[in-house]
């Protein structure tokens, strides 16, 4: 089966590391850099004390000039897997009925470090991957896209993870994986940038860097030092049932490390499945996942927006309904929209104004995501999410 365009044939790969590097090269040309220029009209009058409330500033662009420069003040540390997706060029079909597939650098909390980049903000990716094509190709886009890849390791013993993405006729996904094990598994803590962790305003993370040894251990240390840093943690479980050994021990796995996390994000799925069936739309249930020391609980609900908790209110955020291609990143893009916002003004988590408006551009970049196929590839500027946001508006 070929990947045709921005694909490649799986026919006659050697698994040589070094013949394997060399070899594909023109398959895979480096991401262009690109200058986005802002807006020059201004916004619409009854908008701009949201944005001023939202603080979403501008900042220096890429350039030939010189380095990006960004505020560290405002770091989020994102923890986890980096991996490639492959997304059928054709919705509504089987992996084995698609006749070919788009290649997209993916994993949630690399989406979410590029997708902060993107809005303006500062971000870091904390992972490994393969020493290989794929690897390096991954690198690249953290590095053109100005994520902070300092603490990303590669493995020369593992390739890659790969995921095959199935696309239903609604956008909606469906997962094969290949990581038996990918590097992405292999991560060790004593290969944890630990000082570029202490210095973060906000560390993210999800679930399945707990799903074996030894990056169960490099995860749980890295939070532990955030946590005894003063930084914020902030947790997506982003449940991929097919990755965990049962249902059972995914469900223990993701809260395990519950109680220790200042901000959660989750999926009306994810909490019919952590509470074995219950109703995610009765408040009573899910305030049963608010500990003692959260503060905030955001519970997304796709094209409908968003609802909030925390100690002192609650509500809902409507969402901005488009025509879904493909749903891949959408989360990730809105926990990049929330956090680009939190990193620079935590006092929205005691403020429910701030916190809404920040709320309703975060649910802008998930829409605006899920129309193009791709996480990656499609997650949003800040001046695309803006000017969605002044057409809702108008």
């Amino acid at each position: 089966m070929a990947l045709h365009a921005t694909a490649f044939s799986f026919t006659g790969v050697s698994t040589s590391n070094q013949t394997y590097r060399n070899s594909l090269p023109s398959v895979f040309p480096a991401p262009r850099r690109c200058t986005v220029k802002a807006a020059a009209a201004p916004f619409p009058s009854q908008f701009r004390p949201i944005l001023s409330r939202c603080k979403i500033q501008g900042r220096a662009l890429p350039s030939d000039d010189g380095p990006l420069k960004k505020d560290e003040s405002s770091l989020v540390v994102c923890f986890g897997e980096m991996l490639i997706d492959f997304v059928p060029t054709t919705s509504g079909l089987s992996l084995a009925e698609a006749p070919a597939f788009k290649k997209a650098p993916g994993g949630a909390p690399a989406n979410v470090a590029v997708g902060i980049s993107r809005l303006g903000g500062s971000s870091a990716f904390i992972g490994k991957v393969g020493d290989d094509e794929f690897g390096y190709m991954l690198a690249d886009i953290l590095k053109e896209n100005n994520v902070n890849s300092d603490g990303m390791r590669f493995d020369p013993g593992a390739r890659t993870a790969l995921a095959f993405v199935t696309l239903r006729k609604d956008g909606e996904r469906e997962f094969m994986f290949y990581r038996n094990p990918s590097a992405d598994m292999l991560l060790q803590e004593d290969e944890l940038d630990l000082e570029l962790i202490r210095k973060a305003k906000v560390f993210h993370y999800g679930s399945i860097s707990l799903i074996t040894e030894p990056c169960k251990s490099a995860h749980i240390a890295a939070a532990r030092a955030a946590k005894d840093a003063g930084v914020i943690l902030s947790y997506d479980p982003n449940l991929r049932l097919p990755l965990w050994p049962s249902a059972e021990s995914a469900r223990e796995g993701i809260l395990s490390i519950w109680d220790t996390a200042d901000i959660i994000k989750i999926s009306e799925e994810e909490i019919s499945f952590l509470t074995q069936g219950e109703d995610p739309y009765d408040d009573n249930v899910v305030r049963k996942l608010y500990h003692p020391n959260l503060k905030l609980l955001l519970v997304t609900e796709g094209p409908e927006g968003c609802r909030y908790y925390t100690k002192d209110f609650s509500g809902r955020v409507k969402g901005i309904k488009v025509d879904a291609v493909d749903t891949t990143g959408a989360g990730d893009a809105f926990v990049a929209g929330i956090l680009s916002q939190l990193a620079s003004d935590v006092s929205l988590l005691q403020d429910e104004s701030k916190l809404r408006d920040a709320l309703s551009f975060a649910n802008a970049c998930g829409a605006l995501t899920v129309m193009e196929r791709g996480a990656i590839p499609a997650l949003p500027t800040r001046e695309v999410v803006l000017n969605t946001l002044v057409k809702a508006v108008a």
